[in-house]
């Protein structure tokens, strides 16, 4: 198979002009053909799970680009084929095992093929993502992700949403606490991850060029449906909306 016969990443709404750049690093467990031919040895129950996938956000990610009128990029293979939201020296880029299940067709991975993936399917997916992030001086990155609700093994986790930062948390303070006003809602800081690892795609496309920027996790129980991922769409929007008013506010007083 030739690259150009797998396309890697796709944009949604490409031609609205909002400053918001809604993405998905984790959007598919698609693999592509050649890849293991199309498999990585795992069972197709594995593959329905967090660790192939970021169960729901890709409906998300839509849903919200169409309540903003704004434009998405969508990762459309497995974090497991190679992971669109890891440094390339980050040694889980490509990952052997993940959350107790060995990889097999990962396992054979070498030096080589791992090159291979990051050229057909990890370049593609960033240089789609920083065209659209460049289309305006003022570009404000929303990157969408979800979680399982318990890893094998370890406690349950409570949060219903996690807004993950970095050094730049702007946009996700002034979010964090328009969240916490909500009666209603578990909301976690930096949880159930910490929010920074180095070359990873906000730090690449915002922290490195000074874009305002949030990453949200929603717990993937509560948007299963494409109906509780319009919901949260819907949600979400104005507060987002809401947040970035308040952080352009501050950074005006200072």
């Amino acid at each position: 198979m030739n690259k150009a016969s797998f396309e890697p990443f796709s944009v949604h709404g490409a031609k609205r002009h909002s400053r918001w750049l809604i993405t998905c690093d984790h959007a598919s467990n698609a693999v592509p053909p050649c890849v293991g031919g199309g498999s990585l040895g795992l069972p197709d129950a594995d593959m329905q799970r967090h660790i192939a996938y970021d169960i729901g956000a890709a409906g998300v990610t839509r849903a919200l680009a169409d309540t903003l009128d704004a434009p998405a990029v969508l990762s459309n293979f497995s974090r497991m084929v190679i992971d669109p939201n890891r440094g390339l020296d980050d040694p889980t880029l490509l990952m052997k095992l993940y959350d107790g299940s060995v990889i097999p067709t990962n396992a054979q991975a070498d030096i080589i093929e791992k090159a291979r993936r990051v050229d057909a399917f990890y370049t593609p997916y960033h240089n789609a993502y920083a065209d659209l992030a460049a289309r305006q001086d003022d570009t404000v990155i929303v990157a969408m992700h979800s979680f399982t609700p318990r890893l094998n093994g370890r406690p349950p986790r409570p949060w219903h949403i996690g807004i993950l930062h970095a050094f730049d948390d702007r946009l996700s303070s002034a979010l964090l606490a328009l969240l916490n006003d909500e009666d209603d809602l578990c909301v976690g800081d930096n949880e159930p991850y910490s929010g920074h690892l180095p070359g990873d795609a906000i730090d690449r496309h915002a922290l490195q060029t000074g874009r305002a920027n949030t990453l949200i996790e929603l717990r993937n129980d509560l948007i299963e449906t494409a109906e509780q991922q319009i919901a949260w769409a819907k949600r979400l929007a104005p507060i987002l909306t809401n947040a970035l008013t308040q952080m352009e506010a501050k950074d005006a007083k200072d």
